[in-house]
């Protein structure tokens, strides 16, 4: 059997930017252990998977480890592939994934895409000297999330001199670690680890905008952000929170096109 195969830099509009995913539009779905074993192959952050199913398409993703609930970045790139590739020319794309519901992306004249995300329910959290240590910066405030635990600094300085322990990251209970900061030139900037999910450090992370989003609207009374991610690719994100919605936007460039023998 031959599956085609796409990767698409997301959240990016230049070549080796942004974070490169991996696309299968399937015509139906794989053995789990197959898509695994894919994503595996691919060594990529994500590897995403989509099946039309009447109006809408199902959709899945994988690191080269695990299923997660949700990835921004390859949500975004399933939508280039199937807006550039398979000829979709509906303004709204829709999603229904197994863990995260129903997810919505729209494109706009320019191009743009627009997902529209389920907020994420984040609580304040007592100072946690583990987590403090695998960082290796007490930050200002801890947050835990669904998946993950939110960590704010007092500057962009500090987010881009973080060097944490990987090791002790990886005995943590969840997904990853943000660690966000209020940015020079955009309202706030990031940086996500997780490496319990076969990634050390994520390029750009779509799904930690529905965790950061929330907050720096209430802290900086906006609705509508723009924000970078601080890895050595970098990511470019524009973020707008509508209370139990986040809407998260960028672009994305195709990289390679090809074709896998399963």
């Amino acid at each position: 059997m031959k599956q085609k195969i796409f990767q698409i830099d997301a959240f990016t509009s230049k070549l080796f930017g942004g974070n490169p995913a991996a696309v299968c539009i399937l015509e139906s779905w794989l053995e789990n252990d197959l898509m695994q074993q894919i994503a595996a192959e691919n060594n990529l952050a994500e590897t995403a998977f989509a099946v039309q199913h009447n109006d809408h398409y199902e959709l899945r993703w994988f690191t080269p480890e695990i299923e997660v609930d949700l990835c921004g970045h390859a949500t975004l790139a399933t939508a280039f592939v199937l807006y550039k590739h398979y000829g979709y020319n509906e303004n709204t794309l829709r999603f229904i994934s197994p863990k995260s519901g129903e997810l919505l992306v729209q494109k706009s004249e320019s191009g743009l895409l627009t997902m529209d995300f389920p907020t994420d329910d984040v609580i304040p959290v007592s100072e946690q000297i583990n987590l403090s240590k695998a960082i290796g910066k007490q930050p200002l405030e801890t947050f835990k999330g669904k998946t993950d635990y939110m960590l704010i600094y007092e500057s962009q300085e500090e987010i881009e001199n973080i060097k944490p322990n990987f090791h002790l990251l990886n005995e943590l209970d969840c997904r990853g670690v943000i660690v966000s900061a209020k940015g020079n030139d955009v309202d706030f900037v990031s940086r996500f680890f997780a490496p319990q999910c076969g990634i050390p450090e994520d390029p750009v992370t779509g799904s930690a905008h529905t965790t950061l989003t929330p907050y720096w609207s209430k802290k900086l009374n906006k609705k509508i952000l723009t924000a970078k991610q601080l890895s050595e690719r970098g990511g470019d994100i524009q973020c707008e929170y509508l209370g139990d919605r986040v809407k998260i936007s960028g672009n994305g460039v195709c990289y390679l096109i090809g074709e896998i023998a399963i």
